[in-house]
């Protein structure tokens, strides 16, 4: 089973065609029609444009629904079943496609593949609890409301959880915003975060593992310096558990005071441990009044948002098989957690949802990174959404910008972000040794999707991107080897500032008569004939068009062109000057003279 989520226009119809199960037969016609279709940036909207474009995605965010599985009973054949599942697919598709076209809104691909859907009909079926498990840094963008709907209607008894994953990567300011938005519309929630939790089961593990290889004390010579090692290691164990204890409430933002500590203990933001989290399950799920009945919990969400990581966290070892790739669960698992519950592991499904452009997708992860092939929009909305020194602390380069004077914004554009990473690391197209910027972007976006630049969503109608993101982009939130490099760099400066003095150099300067300096002048000069500059291969030099710059006679023709010369008086005018002298009319003169004597 493969995932669908786009396909082309002959692709597409054929699906159509294959689903309502109807033959086409081929008929030759010579009226052709080309259809121009114009395709609008939606960086280059103005701000009345994308708030009337938001407002029409409000008012229709209703027709954004999940396809409903038919009715059936035991009477009812599996080909009956089968062909009532595809007409009601079918159906689904149509409205979304006419949602689309008669109200020039652009949805973001979407599961297209049934067989998909069916997974998730199953896990619903049969789970008493379905949990959504959605990315913290955009949880509306993840979260499916019409799914939530879904389960009520196949039964009232049954219950929705909206799982925050990666909730490590937010604030404490920025969870409390959260909570408070969730709170205020009904939306049962909890934080967790399954990187912490696997740091946590390693380091436990190392632990234990280290305890088991320490020897037994084996005389009484060797007791009182193993209970003074037993000692040492308690407190480093009280340190080190007040080390984990902060690390889970302060991973995103480093040393945190003690007062925000205290307020991490609220329920409302706390980040839930692997323990506490089975015991949320069981508390939001549905009594049971057989007593021998397993809890089912259902795991729904989007590719790429951790619902295996999610499992592995829970079981305490890789049950399920994980990947950076979106889409890796194939089939819906089940597995027993303990006696009384059995999670439901569904694929990771796509729903319908509003977006601008397929950027969006790239950059919240739901998008292959390594298969795409238009990246100057998600290297965009990195540029947009990270701020410029930022960058340039974290990748160590100089992101050059076009001047304001020049009709620059003071924001880096796709262009000369990549363009800077890829001159720093090396990357250079094969043949013309331009810099590689797709070969950049795959870096960068890889590194936003992981989080190592990190941006968060706020809440609809709180507060903006940037102020919500304000405490993200400090020397704290910078990668290991890069704050060592630059607190390195600050040493070297403060040395350089106390304890050297830079005076003029001792060395006496040679003096320059205008011979000399016209000799330098020739030789160093830019197009001169003997030019003091290394010419590396392919390092050619372009017009703005990508076309490469004309040279010699064609250069010298084009010149004569634009003065209004003709080009042949040039050309029989720049010969090549061997500066010979007449040796040839000479040496003949020589050879006549000696066949006189």
């Amino acid at each position: 089973m493969r995932s669908v989520t786009e396909q082309g226009a002959l692709d597409e119809f054929l699906a159509t065609a294959e689903l309502a199960g109807t033959d086409f037969t081929a008929e030759k016609m010579n009226n052709i029609k080309i259809i121009h279709t114009d395709q609008k940036n939606p960086y280059l909207l103005s701000g009345a444009e994308e708030r009337g474009v938001i407002a029409k995605q409000k008012a229709h965010k209703g027709r954004l629904t999940v396809p409903r599985r038919p009715k059936w009973d035991a009477s009812t054949t599996p080909e009956e079943l089968d062909r009532a599942e595809r007409d009601s697919f079918l159906n689904w598709r149509r409205g979304l496609a006419e949602l689309q076209e008669n109200n020039d809104l652009l949805m973001t691909p979407f599961e297209r593949n049934l067989e998909v859907w069916r997974q998730l009909w199953r896990v619903i079926e049969r789970s008493d609890l379905v949990v959504q498990i959605v990315d913290a840094r955009n949880p509306l963008m993840f979260r499916s409301e019409d799914l939530e709907q879904y389960v009520k209607e196949i039964d009232t008894k049954k219950e929705n959880l909206l799982l925050i994953n990666k909730a490590d990567m937010l604030t404490l300011t920025q969870r409390k915003t959260w909570a408070k938005y969730l709170k205020e519309n009904g939306i049962a929630y909890r934080f967790f975060s399954a990187f912490l939790a696997k740091e946590l089961q390693e380091s436990m593990e190392s632990d234990e593992e280290e305890e088991e290889d320490e020897p037994e004390a084996g005389s009484s010579s060797q007791a009182k310096p193993a209970a003074t090692k037993a000692e040492a290691d308690e407190e480093e164990s009280e340190s080190d558990d007040g080390e984990e204890g902060g690390a889970e409430t302060s991973a995103e933002a480093g040393a945190e005071t003690t007062q925000e500590q205290v307020e991490l203990e609220d329920e409302d933001t706390r980040i839930l441990t692997v323990e506490e989290l089975e015991d949320i399950f069981l508390s939001h799920a549905p009594e049971n009044a057989d007593p021998g009945h397993k809890m089912q919990i259902g795991l729904v969400g989007y590719p790429n948002v951790g619902k295996s990581s999610t499992i592995n966290a829970l079981i305490g070892a890789k049950k399920v098989s994980v990947s950076s790739t979106p889409g890796k669960t194939k089939h819906f698992q089940t597995i027993h957690l303990s006696d009384n519950v059995v999670l439901c592991d569904c694929p990771g499904l796509v729903f319908p949802n509003f977006a601008s452009t397929k950027a969006d997708l790239v950059c919240n992860g739901v998008l292959p990174i390594d298969q795409l092939r238009e990246f100057t929009g998600p290297a965009g909305l990195v540029t947009r959404r990270i701020p410029k020194p930022f960058l340039e602390a974290v990748y160590g380069i100089t992101i050059k910008t076009r001047a304001i004077e020049e009709g620059g914004t003071g924001i880096p554009t796709a262009q000369e972000l990549l363009a800077s990473y890829a001159k720093a690391r090396g990357f250079q197209t094969s043949g013309l040794g331009q810099p590689d910027e797709s070969r950049a972007s795959r870096y960068i976006l890889k590194d936003y999707v992981n989080g190592k630049l990190l941006y968060c969503e706020p809440p609809p109608n709180t507060v903006d991107g940037p102020e919500f993101n304000n405490e993200l982009y400090d020397a704290a939130h910078l990668p290991e080897k890069r704050r060592a490099a630059l607190a390195a760099s600050l040493d070297t400066m403060s040395l350089v500032g106390d304890d050297i003095s830079i005076a003029p150099s001792d060395l006496a300067v040679l003096p320059a008569g205008p011979k000399s300096k016209q000799i330098d002048k020739g030789f160093f000069g830019a197009g001169g004939s003997g030019a003091g500059h290394l010419k590396m291969p392919f390092s050619h030099k372009y017009t703005e068009q990508g076309q490469k710059h004309l040279s010699g006679r064609k250069a010298r023709a084009m010149i004569a062109l634009e003065n209004g010369v003709d080009p042949k008086d040039v050309r029989l005018s720049s010969g090549k000057k061997h500066f010979k002298g007449g040796a040839k009319s000479r040496k003949g003169k020589k050879k006549a003279d000696e066949d006189d004597d």
